[in-house]
């Protein structure tokens, strides 16, 4: 992820699951909802907000690794978005 146009803020950060690096993009994000608000005690948010926080980031990219090819596949930010919501839905029943 990159969180504006500096270079400079590129951040790589690897996860051994999708699941898992679905979680830690929820993580990411509540990390600055609580950052921002750090009086609320409880917060809460939808995948509206979710989307809203990923599309205001400069760059937002997934490298998977695909074992057919033995190599890592890029992803975009829409398809963040879309295993992010299949993650909660997962999640929520």
């Amino acid at each position: 992820m990159q969180t504006s146009q500096s270079r400079a803020t590129r951040t790589f950060m690897d996860y051994d699951s999708i699941s898992q690096a679905m979680d830690g993009i929820c993580g990411l994000y509540e990390r600055k909802l609580k950052d921002l608000n750090p009086a609320t005690g409880n917060i809460t948010y939808d995948i509206a907000d979710l989307y809203n926080f990923i599309d205001g980031l400069a760059d937002m990219s997934a490298l998977v690794y695909d074992h057919r090819i033995q190599a890592f596949l890029p992803n975009d930010r829409q398809w963040i978005k879309q295993k992010l919501f299949q993650h909660l839905k997962k999640l929520a029943h």
